[in-house]
Formats: C-alpha cells, structure tokens, sequence
C-alpha cells in the first residue's frame, strides 16, 4: 500500500507508460473490435478507462477537468491515446498538488465500504489494469500483436532465442 504521494506517482508513472505503450499499438481499424457481437468496442473500453480517470478522482475530492466528449469513442486511436497521455499525466499533477503523505491515511466511503485513500487510488489503477488486460485480449483478435505488458507476446519469445516459451 502507499505511504506516500511519491510511493503512488512512481506506480501510477509506470501503469501509465505500459498502458500508453498499449494504447499506441492500437489502429483505428482495431477501435471496431467486439468482446462480443453485441458488446463494447475495444474503442469504447479505451475511452471508458481513459475519461474515467478525471470522474473517478474528481468523486474522491481531487479537482480535476471532465474529460471532453465523454460519451463519444473517437474513431482516431491516436486521439485515444493521446488523451490518455494527458488525463494521466493531469492525474499525477493533480494527487501531488491537492493530496499529502497524511491524505493517504485518510478514509471515505468509496464503493459501499470505507476505504484509505491509498485503496482508493489504487482502485483507480486496479481499474485501468483490469481494463488494459481486455483490450490485449481483443487487439489479438483484431490481428495486431499486443505490447508485453509484463513480459513478452508470443511473437517476441523468438527474438529473446526461446523456442518453447512458458505457459
């Protein structure tokens, strides 16, 4: 759990470059891929997490701008990203400027339940975790190789000389 404001940014500052190494792997193309015939978009679940980021912290007491066009998926994956580039950065600013160290041990109902704000803020990358594993399922499906999140695709054990990569 975070201590301090330092410990989360330092996380929040990775989570967020693997996701934008995700989100700049997508096409526009790619925004049109279904989990299911009547299900979101891979499109929509990017815009979801992405302009979630100001709502959720903004509920939780941070100030911080809505995200424009909210309700609209971009039909530019390179807006996608883009914006997650600068909600998550404003994020960052915005926990270090308003919260302190003593914020994080500070609680508030959040979900139903009393949580620090340290749990809460780690909801929020929780979230967006949860979220980036299912566009890596669905950018597979729409044909792209998917960025290794946290270790290499398939594609890439060749390279690192790995004939039989682990399961």
């Amino acid at each position: 759990m975070y201590v301090t404001i330092s410990d989360f940014i330092n996380e929040w500052n990775r989570e967020a470059m693997l996701t934008q190494k995700v989100l700049d792997g997508l096409t526009d193309d790619s925004l049109q891929q279904q989990v299911y015939p009547e299900g979101r978009t891979l499109g929509r679940i990017a815009w979801h997490f992405t302009t979630n980021i100001p709502d959720y912290l903004s509920h939780f007491g941070l100030k911080m701008e809505k995200a424009e066009n909210e309700e609209n998926v971009p039909a530019s994956a390179k807006d996608i990203a883009n914006t997650f580039k600068k909600l998550s950065e404003e994020a960052a600013l915005a926990i270090k400027q308003q919260w302190t160290d003593d914020s994080l041990s500070q609680t508030q109902k959040a979900f139903g339940r009393e949580e620090t704000n340290a749990q809460i803020l780690m909801g929020l990358i929780k979230h967006i975790v949860h979220h980036r594993g299912q566009l890596t399922i669905l950018i597979r499906q729409a044909g792209l190789k998917p960025f290794g999140v946290y270790g290499p695709p398939k594609e890439d054990w060749a390279n690192l000389g790995v004939t039989n990569p682990p399961l």
